[in-house]
């Protein structure tokens, strides 16, 4: 049987309490039952996600795939409608699915992904141009953005009042103008719903390959607040943090064909939501401390820029 990567484990029971635990200790039995009716035997060392176990494979007769199999989540029930939808247009092939156990067969590319390209315009026209691709008409019964509008304004009024925070009011008014104005009223179109520069890979059959997607429908100008986000480190380096971002919005709504306003407004209140959400639970990349007050700092001051008038 495979082995569950320590790391991997660790996080999910820490995250998941008891059923994670139920969890990690039965996946290498539905591993193993995967494989056999699936006809695939492993190629290589096991790799992870943040919810998912990835196996390297060797499919009988028909060459390399990957295995993924993710914690039984509301979150990850769509992401092989998704791919179903795409069918290998700007995203990973789905080859068989087995939605009771969370788990795909997948085409496979390498692991380097689109935070490897340095140039910012070069890595948002590619960004923006998977994003266009994968803009088709959403399948039924996926869920719709729209659907969560009233959660998230009355989560920002929420958040605003509890928490101890340096937002000023005018910038979580116009996250909540962003939620009356936009949110509620959305295309019935596929987007990816998590399309950051880590889950955009290389690839073989063409250049440059999504994966992990949600499987909403909804503005694809909501995908530029992920992809902004996932410039961090990019942007923290910037001389001018403030033309940078804008640079960066311009390139992907160019390449993506769309409106650039509604992509600053989308990553406006992609920013607040994350600047709250950090002082209620912190980031993957820091639970606490200096590091955590750092990033939470950042994303208060991106979403202060992004209110600006463009």
């Amino acid at each position: 049987m495979i082995g569950t990567p320590e790391a991997f484990s660790r996080t999910t029971v820490e995250r998941e309490g008891e059923p994670g635990a139920a969890w990690i200790e039965e996946l290498p039995r539905i591993v193993e039952e995967l494989l056999g009716r699936w006809e695939c035997v492993p190629d290589g060392e096991v790799m992870h996600g943040g919810v998912g176990v990835i196996v390297p494979v060797l499919r009988q007769g028909a060459g390399a795939a990957v295995l993924k199999v993710s914690f039984p989540h509301p979150g990850n029930v769509h992401e092989p409608d998704a791919f179903a939808a795409w069918d290998g247009r700007g995203a990973v092939l789905l080859y068989e699915r087995d939605d009771g156990h969370y788990a795909m067969l997948l085409e496979r590319v390498h692991t380097s992904t689109l935070t490897e390209v340095v140039d910012g315009d070069e890595a948002m026209t590619v960004a923006g141009r998977l994003s266009r691709r994968l803009a088709v008409p959403a399948p039924a019964g996926l869920p719709r953005l729209r659907e969560q509008a009233d959660a998230w304004e009355e989560q920002l009024r929420t958040d605003a009042r509890e928490l101890s925070h340096e937002l000023p009011p005018y910038v979580v008014d116009a996250a909540a103008a962003t939620v009356r104005e936009l949110a509620r009223v959305q295309p019935d179109t596929l987007i990816h719903g998590d399309l950051h520069v880590g889950n955009i890979l290389r690839a073989d059959r063409e250049p440059w390959l999504a994966v992990d997607p949600k499987g909403y429908a909804g503005d694809p100008a909501y995908d530029g607040g992920t992809l902004l986000k996932s410039r961090a480190p990019a942007l923290l380096a910037a001389d001018d943090l403030r033309a940078t971002v804008h640079r960066t919005l311009d390139v992907f709504a160019d390449a993506a064909e769309l409106d650039r306003e509604r992509v600053q407004r989308w990553a406006q209140l992609h920013a607040v939501q994350a600047a709250f959400w950090g002082r209620r639970h912190g980031f993957r990349m820091a639970r606490r401390g200096p590091r955590l007050d750092w990033i939470t700092a950042f994303a208060d001051h991106l979403a202060t820029l992004l209110s600006e008038r463009i």
